[in-house]
């Protein structure tokens, strides 16, 4: 079951196999529909339709009047499970961290635990913490294990982490679930120059047709992973990954907490973009 938010990226990493984040790449956003009119009387005459109408309120950025409109649906019809899940979602895209984090803890117990275990990750992301939201990614997946987004999401988190190998497979499924998502194609080039394979980072992104704009910012992203791996950053939320002999240290590092994404027009905020910070409200969400 998809689910409101994703952690898409404009290039997570990925294999050809297939394979954010995103997060997580670009996504090609479907043109936004009206923003829901908060006083449509026919969607919140029935639970349904008036959970649809917070769903479509998400998707469009609108967290903070999705609130409003969940504290009226738990007078109204009670506070079914997805509708605390779409509360945490929220909770999170405005900055109210403890509280998310505290509603999707919640979940863990139920049928919305796939959800909440992506939107701990994301929240453990978004602090840096990349190893920890890999782990409550992997929780996601286990859970829904053809969910492309918790794949692409999970894979990305690994990249961050300075994994590459450990980010190869779920970015390489969340690829071949979606071959047609920009998203996918776009990270699993990502993945590709990041592992050395620059030729083969081309001929991904040539197959598959992405428009110039969304190459020059895998090319652009990769540069920025790359020093971001070599050059030390100031950020103690961030928790160096574990080496061995054969790990060099530098490609070991997880990612500063900030690199500055590319920005495309048409393409959606990207899973980086999300790992950093809370998505802009102004902007329609995939």
């Amino acid at each position: 079951m998809r689910h409101a938010t994703h952690l898409a990226l404009p290039a997570a990493c990925l294999w050809l196999v297939a394979c954010a984040s995103t997060g997580g790449y670009p996504n090609h956003a479907a043109p936004a529909a009206r923003l829901a009119d908060a006083n449509e009387p026919a969607a919140q005459d029935s639970p349904g339709m008036y959970l649809e109408l917070i769903r479509r309120m998400q998707q469009q950025g609108a967290y903070y009047a999705s609130l409003a409109h969940i504290d009226a649906f738990r007078q109204r019809y009670g506070d079914p499970a997805e509708l605390q899940r779409l509360r945490a979602d929220a909770l999170r895209e405005t900055g109210q961290t403890a509280a998310a984090e505290a509603a999707y803890r919640n979940l863990l117990g139920g049928e919305q635990a796939a959800a909440a275990w992506h939107g701990l990750g994301l929240l453990a992301a978004a602090s840096g913490q990349y190893r920890a939201a890999a782990e409550h990614l992997q929780q996601a997946v286990e859970r829904e294990p053809i969910n492309a987004t918790y794949l692409g999401d999970l894979g990305y988190a690994w990249l961050c982490a300075g994994q590459l190998d450990q980010a190869r497979e779920p970015l390489a499924k969340a690829a071949e679930l979606e071959p047609s998502s920009t998203k996918a194609i776009s990270n699993l080039a990502l993945w590709a120059m990041l592992h050395g394979d620059a030729a083969r980072a081309e001929s991904i992104m040539q197959r598959a047709d992405l428009p110039a704009s969304a190459r020059d910012a895998v090319y652009r992203l990769a540069n920025q992973l790359r020093q971001a791996v070599t050059t030390p950053a100031a950020n103690p939320s961030s928790t160096p990954v574990a080496t061995t002999a054969s790990t060099p240290q530098p490609a070991a590092r997880s990612l500063p907490r900030r690199v500055p994404p590319p920005q495309i027009a048409g393409i959606p905020g990207s899973m980086l973009e999300r790992f950093g910070a809370p998505a802009d409200n102004e902007k329609a969400h995939p």
